[in-house]
Parts: structure tokens; sequence; C-alpha cells
């Protein structure tokens, strides 16, 4: 849905966004209301405060709804399947295996985060996290401890990779919105994604890990499984399936990417002019690489190629049970971004956008400001990496900045688009539903990550533009 005409002035706007996170934080952190249920209700109470008109409430809270499902719910569906497979057959735990071997027992979260940032270029923030998910348990579950870890190293590499390094939507926007070199950006993202990364993510997972202990997920993880890849009853009824090669399971994992970066070269080859819009093989790419077709691609070709036990009936109830637990995890994401729609449609990003437009500071701070503020009162970390370019696309054109100074402006959009994730994120959900976190521990952890992986791609951000002033 369309954002409204805006019904009040910025200032109120912003204070019933505020009011409208505030009452949900206490429906769901004091009176222990179901997080679906809270959703929902304040979504469609905001609407109505905010000014939505009453005939175009169910509009505005299904469009956001439907609008987040869409992208998310099939990703999740063959993300987890595809995860059971691998955690039944044992293949996650080969992997597992074979990480801890090269890189020792003391660095296999490390080993985790890099593998994450290495699969994070080409995939999306939560179809990484899907895919990833069984290799995480089975190396949280063999050597104890917080799950945090071992799920903050990998879920913050998604996340780095996704907010600051091209291909991913956000920063191509902003790079495209400046003018910016996109090999420069692809250049000086992933060199400010490793950074933000280590520092602001694995450095930080040791000290929430130490914090919060917070157990192995027991809805999406099986049975516990020996060093052979075999349960205590498989091993003893001879009915297990036949334990992957660490060679398949690596191929089925870079086999997703592969199909995603064919879509990548073959988008950019077109928008450079380079390849016709026609080209039947740029066509079949783009259709391959479609991130819901990558992995039913993926999820086909594990089920051809891997044996679990108990035969086709064992593995439709292996499907089946993997479903089951995901349903709440996929209508509360879905949930939160009805929330972040409700808040875009009211027009509270247009009034951030008013309110901030003609602060008299510095471009690369008003770029990390106005970005943090969006995506804090909005949600959506792609629409505050977008509206903020937007709205600073003509400074930067009459400023005549030189490449590195573009550049940084990216990274510091991607990074205020990158903190303070927290309720009106349908990823705050995602992970905290995904690794069974309460709301509040999830702000207590997730949150925190966030904002520390943002402010070090800041940090970042500063040195880049003083090398480029300097430079200049």
């Amino acid at each position: 849905m369309d954002p409204i005409t805006p019904a009040y002035g910025s200032g109120t706007l912003l204070l019933i966004a505020a009011g409208a996170i505030a009452v949900l934080l206490t429906l769901i952190i004091h009176f222990r209301l179901h997080a679906f249920v809270a959703l929902v209700l304040v979504s469609a109470l905001t609407a109505l405060v905010a000014g939505i008109p009453v005939a175009d409430v169910p509009a505005a809270l299904s469009s956001g709804f439907s609008s987040t499902l869409g992208s998310v719910a099939l990703l999740v569906g063959f993300g987890v399947m595809l995860g059971r497979i691998l955690e039944v057959s044992g293949g996650a735990q080969v992997l597992a295996d074979s990480l801890i071997s090269r890189f020792g027992e003391k660095r296999a979260p490390f080993a985790l985060g890099v593998a994450a940032l290495l699969f994070g270029f080409p995939i999306f923030f939560d179809a990484g996290l899907v895919v990833f998910l069984p290799i995480i348990l089975a190396v949280a579950r063999r050597f104890g401890g917080s799950v945090l870890y071992y799920a903050i190293p990998a879920a913050g590499a998604f996340a780095a990779m996704h907010a600051l390094v091209p291909p991913h939507p956000g920063p191509v926007a902003a790079a495209t919105e400046f003018s910016a070199d996109i090999g420069l950006t692809l250049l000086l993202g992933t060199v400010a994604a490793v950074i933000s990364w280590y520092l602001g993510v694995y450095l930080v997972s040791k000290w929430l890990g130490r914090r919060f202990d917070i157990p192995l997920p027991s809805l999406l993880l099986g049975e516990e499984r020996g060093r052979d890849g075999l349960t205590d009853a498989e091993r003893e009824a001879g009915t297990a399936g036949r334990t992957p090669g660490f060679g398949l399971v690596l191929g089925l994992l870079l086999l997703p990417m592969l199909l995603i970066a064919g879509k990548t070269v073959s988008n950019t080859l077109i928008s450079d002019g380079r390849v016709a819009e026609d080209n039947a093989l740029a066509g079949v790419l783009t259709f391959l690489g479609d991130t819901p077709i990558a992995l039913l691609i993926t999820l086909l070709a594990a089920i051809l190629l891997i044996r679990v036990g108990g035969g086709k009936d064992g593995l439709q109830k292996l499907l089946d049970d993997a479903l089951a637990p995901i349903c709440s995890i996929i209508l509360i994401t879905g949930a939160g971004g009805m929330f972040g729609g409700v808040l875009r449609a009211s027009g509270i990003g247009e009034a951030l956008t008013d309110s901030l437009g003609g602060l008299g500071i510095s471009l690369i701070l008003q770029a990390f400001l106005i970005s943090t503020l969006l995506r804090v009162a909005q949600g959506s970390a792609t629409v505050a990496l977008t509206t903020t370019a937007g709205l600073l696309s003509a400074a930067v054109g009459a400023a005549s900045l030189g490449d590195v100074q573009l550049v940084a402006l990216v990274i510091a959009i991607a990074a205020g688009a990158t903190v303070l994730s927290h309720v009106n994120d349908s990823g705050f959900w995602l992970v905290g539903r995904f690794f069974e976190m309460d709301t509040k521990t999830t702000l207590r952890t997730w949150t925190v990550m966030e904002t520390t992986l943002g402010l070090v791609a800041f940090g970042v951000a500063l040195a880049l533009w003083s090398v480029g002033g300097a430079i200049a």
C-alpha cells in the first residue's frame, strides 16, 4: 500500500510511532501476550490513530503482512526442509566436523562466521540464515555452551554482507542514487563488512555468549547424533540412511549461491547494456537464480542425492515434521512486516524526512543519522537506505565528491539502516524465534549486535570519508 497523505504533522506522527512501539513492547514483555496477536492488534490500532481511513485499514494491514510473507515464507519453508535433511542424514555434522578439524574447537565460532561471510556474498540474510541453521546447531550441540557463541557470528556475517556489499539491493540502490562506482562500492564495502563483522559481531558474540546462556532451540533440532552421524535408535535398528560426504554437503550449500550469483551476473550485464533484455540465456539464469527457485532446486537435489531412513514415507514425514514448528515463526515474521508496513503507510518516513532534511551538519553524519532514525521508526532497512539516498542525492550531486567519499556515504547510510533492529523489523522476529529467545532477550542480544555492527561500519565510513577528502 502506498503512503497516504499524512493526517498529522511530523511531531505528532513521530509520537504515534513511539507510542505504538512502547505499547507493543508492554503487551509482549509485561502482559505476555503472544507476539503475533500483539503485533496485529497494535498494527490495527496504529493505523486508526495515525489517520489511515477506516476503509483502508484492512488493506494497509494485509499489504505489509503479505509482502513480508511473500519474501520470507518460501525461503523459510524450503530452507528448514533442506536443513532437516542435512541434519537427519548427518550431513550437517559432517560439515561441522570438517570445519572444526580445520579451525579447531576454540575457533569454531570464527569458522562459522567466515563461512557465512563467503556464503553471504550473493545470498540474502534470511535465506542464508535458514540454510546455515543446521550447521550452526550441529556445532553448538557438539561443544555446548550458549548457542549465541555460534549463532551470532554466522547470523551477523549474513547481516553485514546484506547491508554493505553489492549485489545486495540496499547498497546497490544507494550507490546508483549517488552515481557511485559499483565496483569500488563492492571492494570497499567488502572491506567494511569484514572489519565490521570482526569488531562488531565476532568479538561482541563472545561477550553475549558469556552473558546470556541460550540453550539449543528444541523445535528445530532433531535427536542427538553421534560421531558416525546416527542416533542411538538408528544405530540399534539399522534403519538409518547413508551419511553424505563432505563434498556432497558442501556442493548442496554452494548450489543456491551459484544459482543466485548467475542471476546477479546476468542482471548486471543487462543493466550495463552488454546483454539484451530479451536474451534467452539471461532469462534462464534470472529464473534459476531467483532465491525461492534456487532453494527449491537445492531441496530437490538434496532429496534425490541424500538417502534418509524410512524410504519415501520416512522422507515425507521428515519434511512434514520440518514444516510444523515454523508456523509460528512465519506468522510472527509476517506480523512484524505488517507493523512496519503500517508505519510506512501512515507517513512516518515522510515525517522524518521533512524534519531532518535541513540539518546543518556534514553529509556523512547526516547520512548516518537520517538513515538510523528512518530505520528505528519504520523497521525496513531497505526503505531507510533508499529514502535517505534519495533525500541526500541533490546535496551529494552539488558537493562534487570523489569516488571514495561517495562510497563512504553509501556505507554510512547502510550502517544507519543496520543499527537498532527491534520489534518493527521482520528480521528481529525471524532471529528471535529461530533461536527461541523471548522478546526482551532478543532486544538485549540481536539488537545490541546489530547496533555494534552498524556503529563499526559507520566508523569505517568516517575513515574512508577522511581518506577520500585527502585524496581529493
